[in-house]
């Protein structure tokens, strides 16, 4: 199992549209990954450690059997999905795909 997180940085003059990312853009990244997608969670930042702001005012992590099956169910619709996102906010995301060790 895989995790992609999609990590959008608090940054000074960043914006996010949660009514439109939620409504719109997952529900479009769901239909685009169809099987292939195993779950999918996303958060809403809150805060750092301490009195530290959030680092990331959103994150979300999807869930794939493997990075040949996030590529082949991705790829083919990456310029869609990825041509969305000024749709609900300016900030550049950060990618991290992760292997599940533990859990």
């Amino acid at each position: 199992m895989i995790r992609v997180n999609v990590l959008y940085p608090k940054q000074e003059g960043g914006e996010f549209n949660y009514e439109y990312y939620l409504q719109t853009h997952i529900p479009l990244v769901k239909e685009r990954l169809g099987d292939a997608l195993k779950g999918i969670e996303v958060y809403k930042g809150l805060s750092g450690a301490g009195d530290a702001a959030e680092t990331y005012v959103t994150s979300a992590s999807l869930m794939l059997d493997s990075v040949e099956a996030f590529g082949s169910s991705f790829g083919p619709h990456a310029e869609e999905i990825m041509g969305d996102i000024p749709n609900f906010t300016n900030i550049e995301p950060v990618v991290q795909i992760e292997e599940q060790l533990l859990g």
